[in-house]
């Protein structure tokens, strides 16, 4: 049952009500005047019928938590240099790994340059090969957080395993779960735990409901900071790029959910060159933000090179995206 209290509705009923709820019901949730239970009916619905908009019983969504029916208006995700899922569109960049402290302090300057405020790097990379780079591990993160800190910027960066939880945490502003992980469900449950924002990356392979249902992990654990990232799925053409950029998911994920939506064209595309006609799509779709992958030397790249963008190109596609995001603004007003 989910049910949407009047705003204006006593917010010691509304805890009344969830109290009464949780003595035969753990799965018990609310923000604000919307309260959702979930997996048993509603015991004891006392409330005053001019106190409730809509309760609603059936034909709920298994992701109840992440639905528009739970919570109608959008998720912003409040960082100390980032809004995320409000007014402004938001810029994740950086180098898919960290590869050494200099180099990420380097990249850093580039990325604040195009207009992120966000600065993306791996210290822990998740690799088809067991033999490739792995990343630098705690040095890693010691390093991003430096960079960003010194251009006052937030930090994004993949948390692997439920085990590193605890020590990503002391590092970054995002945890970001990879598309290899997206149904890591002890990994959801562990960051769902923690008050730390969570990127998580739709799966290689994932349906729209399976993204939302891996999100709903996260949300029923405690954490409704979610945001969720479209990075393209495979299909039967991977000839001609990594993966098909399922720009569609990005309107049909905002028409039935709350958290805020965003876009990753490098992991999309996989070749540099269409990175930057691809971010412009995806801007246009009226996406929230975008992740995108930056290196000086890119045929040095440590990991992914070739669909990283040179400082130069970057910055011209930061250009590009500002503009048609300003478009996309006079559209929406």
């Amino acid at each position: 049952m989910i049910i949407q209290f009047k705003p204006n509705t006593d917010s010691a009923l509304i805890d009344n009500f969830c109290a009464r709820q949780r003595t035969t019901n753990p799965n018990v949730y609310q923000i604000k005047h919307h309260v959702a239970v979930i997996g048993e009916k509603a015991i004891d619905f006392t409330p005053a019928e001019e106190e409730v908009i809509a309760a609603t019983t059936t034909d709920e969504p298994s992701y109840v938590l992440g639905s528009r029916l739970f919570q109608p208006e959008n998720t912003v995700i409040e960082l100390a240099h980032s809004t995320i899922g409000g007014a402004d569109f938001t810029v994740m960049a950086g180098p898919c790994s960290v590869e050494s402290a200099d180099h990420i302090m380097a990249m850093a300057k580039v990325a604040k340059e195009g207009g992120a405020t966000i600065l993306r790097g791996g210290a822990y990379k998740p690799r088809t090969s067991p033999y490739s780079f792995q990343g630098m591990g705690e040095a890693g993160l010691k390093a991003l957080r430096k960079a960003a800190d010194a251009y006052q910027m937030d930090v994004v960066t993949e948390v692997m395993d439920e085990t590193h939880v605890d020590l990503v945490a002391q590092y970054t502003d995002i945890f970001q779960i990879g598309a290899r992980n997206m149904q890591n469900f002890s990994l959801l449950k562990a960051v769902g735990k923690t008050n730390v924002p969570v990127a998580l990356k739709r799966g290689l392979a994932a349906t729209v409901d399976d993204l939302l249902n891996a999100a709903e992990y996260i949300a029923a654990n405690g954490n409704q900071q979610i945001m969720l990232l479209e990075r393209g799925i495979r299909t039967f053409d991977n000839h001609y790029t990594r993966n098909t950029f399922d720009l569609n998911a990005v309107p049909v994920l905002q028409k039935l959910t709350h958290y805020p939506v965003l876009i990753d064209p490098s992991h999309a595309t996989g070749e540099w060159d269409l990175v930057t006609p691809m971010a412009r799509a995806g801007v246009a779709t009226g996406a929230s933000g975008l992740q995108v992958e930056i290196h000086d030397h890119p045929e040095k790249a440590f990991s992914d090179g070739a669909q990283a963008l040179k400082p130069a190109t970057y910055l011209e596609m930061c250009h590009q995206v500002w503009a048609v995001d300003a478009v996309v603004k006079q559209w929406r007003h």
